[in-house]
């Protein structure tokens, strides 16, 4: 079996979709993405494309540090996104060739369900508490929120107590019926974040995610030190290079690798075997489509150490369209109490609309993230 083609389509709300062809009439499909940078990726799947075409796509190590280390340059978002959707083609190509789910092929599954959460309340918070009733309806009780809008590098106390009155307020109406995590999202300053990770212990959030910044994580240490709610990050780190400092300095206690930016599912079931090594748990970031799910699905089931997984189903991002429009196999993504049952068909499990895909890739997209700013007109992390 030889690889014949690849094509790319860009498609609502703001993902890529990569198909692998081949020669035999197999096809695999993977999603190659960064968020805002669609097209850029889009260059980069194309400039791997000669490492590719005519080769065995049996061979996905190979393959995998042909387009890796083939090149003087390597590493970083745009390049890790590319290969993570050629990889995630790749072994679903493999696991329909084998008539195999990729989690057979690749030991077995080590749970017979996977904890989700969704998405509540948007890029600017509101309507948090109106957002999880709805989904409480579906079944879900596990959330993610922003804790916070925009802030300044050294914030003032009413902001402050904005953020705490509002994430006070979800405690109450809830109680402990739900569990919550708190995405800082880059936006809080190493001395803000001191103050709201001591300030929202009361609250007893699940973690917190990106507390600062990825280019000041060796902060962690330091954060975790003072503060007894767990700290996550990781989506904005692409190999396990990028991971080893984090799990050595024994900052974090969860890793959120993003397997359609992280390499795919070679490179994250190495990242998630070494947090194993440090007790460090994993939530593979996905706010992304069908088959990025499906990839991170392929990895919670084959890691002990895996804990919670993030699904965009009713995503505030998915206007028009959602994630399983794109999908045949829709009753394979139920969620039921919360829990995600093993996908069973062939390869990563989902079975692609393929026509649905092309008549919403002639639309295309062109989504990119907001450019905040703050009151003195001074750029603000998003």
């Amino acid at each position: 079996m030889k690889i014949s083609s690849i094509k790319l389509y860009k498609v609502k709300p703001r993902w890529v979709f990569v198909e692998i062809d081949t020669d035999e009439g197999l096809s695999g499909w993977g999603e190659a993405v960064l968020e805002g940078r669609a097209d850029t990726v889009i260059a980069a799947v194309k400039e791997l494309e000669p490492l590719l075409i005519g080769k065995d796509p049996a061979y996905i190590n190979d393959l995998w540090q042909a387009m890796y280390r083939g090149s003087f340059y390597r590493g970083g978002p745009i390049l890790m996104s590319a290969i993570a959707g050629i990889d995630q083609a790749l072994w679903d190509i493999k696991g329909k060739a084998l008539n195999q789910n990729v989690v057979d092929l690749l030991g077995g599954r080590v749970r017979n369900q996977m904890t989700t959460y969704s998405w509540v309340g948007g890029d600017n918070p509101k309507d948090e508490i109106e957002d999880i009733e709805k989904a409480l309806q579906r079944g879900l009780k596990t959330f993610k929120l922003n804790g916070c809008a925009k802030l300044k590098d050294i914030d003032n106390h009413a902001n402050i107590d904005a953020v705490l009155k509002r994430i006070s307020l979800i405690r109450e109406y809830f109680g402990n019926k739900i569990d919550f995590a708190l995405d800082f999202h880059g936006r809080v300053s190493l001395p803000m974040a001191q103050i709201l990770l001591k300030e929202l212990e009361a609250f007893r959030p699940l973690f917190v995610e990106e507390a600062v910044l990825p280019e000041f994580s060796y902060a962690y240490k330091k954060l975790s030190e003072k503060s007894s709610i767990p700290l996550a990050a990781g989506e904005r780190m692409y190999s396990r290079y990028d991971f080893r400092p984090l799990l050595e300095d024994a900052g974090l206690n969860i890793i959120q690798p993003d397997l359609s930016h992280a390499g795919g599912i070679t490179e994250c079931l190495k990242i998630a075997s070494m947090a194993d090594s440090y007790n460090v748990s994993l939530a593979p970031h996905c706010p992304l489509g069908p088959i990025a799910l499906a990839a991170c699905l392929a990895v919670d089931f084959l890691s002990p150490n895996a804990m919670l997984q993030e699904q965009s189903i009713g995503m505030h991002y998915n206007d028009g369209v959602e994630l399983l429009d794109y999908v045949h196999n829709k009753k394979d993504f139920n969620l039921e109490e919360g829990y995600i049952k093993p996908l069973s068909l062939p390869g990563l499990g989902v079975d692609i609309d393929k026509e649905f895909v092309i008549e919403q890739s002639k639309l295309e997209h062109d989504w990119k993230n907001p450019l905040w700013r703050h009151e003195d007109g001074s750029v603000s992390e998003w």
